[in-house]
């Protein structure tokens, strides 16, 4: 059964060897051009430089390290689509099933050797794009903060282990209740698509329930951490993207109040609104005392949710291989 599927799936693994293979050079040679851009163009401190530097930094890399994500969350799109969808569907539609299942092998005998098999598969070539990803990015990981990022969090350590994991089993038990092999793949795109854009929107954030709590409004942190701001007709003033280092922020935009939860008196925004440079308005607003209420998720709960996350893919892909194993006994 090992050799049978070997054979059967020798095509798409070569292909994969080889698209591994040429990663394998591409990934570490952007990782050591990484670590020395940061060495030669950053002097190896990130927040020692100025905003331009580091604008150059994210323009000389920022597009490679887009395409490697994209690349590895596809990946496991890839292996649902041309090893799990194909897997079963292809042996109904051209009905070599019955010959297997007419000698001393058991139909769940037979399904387990090609999940085992496959599964380990692509946990190696899974877990090598990710490690060696992982390796080649974290210059710029520690660098922009944004490892809780939808591309990046996907991307590296073990969330994509599950990810591909399941797309595997979704696509093998999803050509098995199908029955015909373009079908099975263009169904297992689709369900693997909504989850993957559900799961960063609809489900991550909520792992674990988020911080929310008042923080004093800080004008230099604000310079550094914030997108902007903006006054309304009515003297409010809202931060937008205010970030705080290292965390996930759930809250786009917080509006700015005084500790007793009032708003400031309109005059006073204005007269530092009115401020002549770009660092004198935050720095105004901060001598009122004023506070923002912001929700988020701590840096230091990245790797809970990486396991968390991991376990609940796993546990999508464990029910979608059990449907296997029960349908498979009902095939005729």
């Amino acid at each position: 059964m090992i050799w049978l599927t070997w054979r059967q799936a020798r095509t798409q693994t070569l292909i994969a060897l080889a698209a591994l293979a040429v990663l394998a050079v591409a990934l570490p040679a952007l990782g050591l051009a990484l670590r020395e851009g940061y060495r030669v163009d950053l002097g190896g401190c990130a927040s020692c430089v100025d905003g331009a530097t580091l604008a150059r930094f994210e323009e000389r890399f920022g597009l490679l390290l887009l395409l490697a994500d994209v690349l590895l969350l596809a990946v496991p799109a890839l292996i649902g689509l041309f090893w799990g969808a194909p897997l079963i569907a292809r042996e109904l539609e051209t009905g070599t099933h019955r010959l297997v299942w007419s000698q001393s092998i058991t139909r769940g005998h037979w399904l387990a050797v090609k999940l085992g098999l496959l599964t380990l598969l692509t946990l190696a070539v899974t877990g090598a794009l990710s490690l060696l990803l992982t390796w080649a990015a974290s210059p710029w990981d520690l660098i922009m903060g944004n490892r809780f990022g939808a591309l990046e969090f996907a991307s590296r350590n073990v969330v994509p282990l599950g990810h591909a994991v399941f797309a595997f089993t979704l696509g093998v038990t999803t050509g098995l209740l199908i029955r015909r092999t373009v079908p099975a793949m263009a169904v297992t795109l689709a369900i693997f698509a909504v989850v993957q854009v559900a799961v960063p929107f609809a489900v991550r954030p909520h792992l674990r329930s988020p911080i929310t709590e008042s923080i004093a409004f800080d004008g230099a942190s604000a310079m550094k951490y914030a997108e902007g701001f903006s006054l309304n007709r009515e003297g409010e003033v809202w931060v937008e993207g205010y970030a705080l280092p290292g965390a996930w922020m759930l809250t786009g935009t917080a509006r700015l109040m005084l500790p007793d939860g009032t708003a400031p008196a309109k005059e006073l925004v204005e007269a530092c609104f009115e401020r002549g440079s770009p660092e004198e308005g935050p720095a105004c607003l901060q001598r009122l005392g004023l506070r923002l209420t912001v929700s988020y998720q701590p840096g230091e709960r990245y790797w809970t949710f990486q396991w968390l996350e991991l376990a609940g893919f796993l546990t999508l892909a464990a029910a979608s291989a059990g449907i296997a194993f029960w349908r498979v006994r009902r095939v005729s």
